[in-house]
């Protein structure tokens, strides 16, 4: 009896880590049915994807742009601001260049936390201040001011650090004019640092309307990119930024 009772417990622990590695659309779909303001997926039938790259920016971050050039794909970088302080100047240089590449940035707030695990006043000033600094790399692109209601206004899209998110923080993501972003392809590439094995699962789980998460800051995030941008274009799809995946929303 001892013996199928631990098989079984295997075989419930082995479905759900597949589940979470591997979550059914319908299981999205649910979500993004559940939670509107939270973007998972766009229901659309066109050839279309997001590619999302977290944590940036970092020594990685200007050949991660080389390759979205080469590959005819854009992305939203969600970046995070002690990362992009730490590098100085550089880190104000390669945000503006990214934008100017038809890039965009989201917010990853200040430091690479479990959001959810921040008291409210402290995950407010956080993506204030990651706001400051997408707002001051979009003016020194634009050369004007930018503000929420005209039409130099950034794209305001928040990720929560660790991906998970409480009813609490909708809220004060809502209050401050930022949409929750999370995504429905997703390699768990902070733990797996297998280039082809992200990519393998990435290509499995591709589908119109989906948003893929991948991470700056990892060089396995390199080798990555240059295998799947390819194969998705030659699959016939078009790689671009959240913004830009919206459009094709369906109504």
């Amino acid at each position: 009896m001892l013996p199928l009772l631990v098989l079984l417990l295997l075989l419930v622990l082995v479905s759900l880590v597949y589940t979470v590695y591997y979550p059914p659309f319908w299981i999205i779909q649910y979500f993004q049915r559940r939670r509107p303001d939270v973007l998972w997926h766009v229901s659309t039938s066109e050839k279309v994807i997001a590619l999302t790259i977290d944590d940036g920016s970092s020594v990685y971050t200007a050949e991660i742009l080389e390759i979205l050039k080469a590959n005819d794909a854009t992305a939203t970088f969600f970046i995070i601001g002690s990362h992009v302080s730490n590098m100085k100047e550089e880190g104000d240089k390669i945000l503006q260049e990214l934008i100017r590449s038809g890039n965009e940035l989201g917010n990853h707030a200040m430091y690479d936390e479990p959001a959810y695990k921040l008291p409210d006043d402290e995950l407010v000033s956080q993506i204030n201040q990651v706001d400051e600094i997408i707002r001051k790399a979009y003016e020194a692109v634009n050369g004007v001011s930018t503000t929420v209601d005209n039409d130099t206004a950034f794209p305001r899209y928040y990720r929560p650090g660790s991906g998970w998110f409480t009813t609490k923080m909708r809220n004060i993501v809502s209050c401050l004019d930022y949409k929750l972003v999370l995504g429905d392809v997703y390699p768990h590439d902070p733990q797996i640092p297998f280039a082809k094995v992200n990519a393998a699962h990435i290509l499995r789980m591709a589908r119109p309307g989906g948003i893929i998460i991948c991470h700056d800051g990892r060089s396995w995030t390199l080798p990555m990119l240059r295998s799947v941008l390819p194969e998705l274009k030659r699959r016939g799809y078009r790689v671009v930024n959240v913004t830009e995946l919206l459009k094709y929303a369906s109504s």
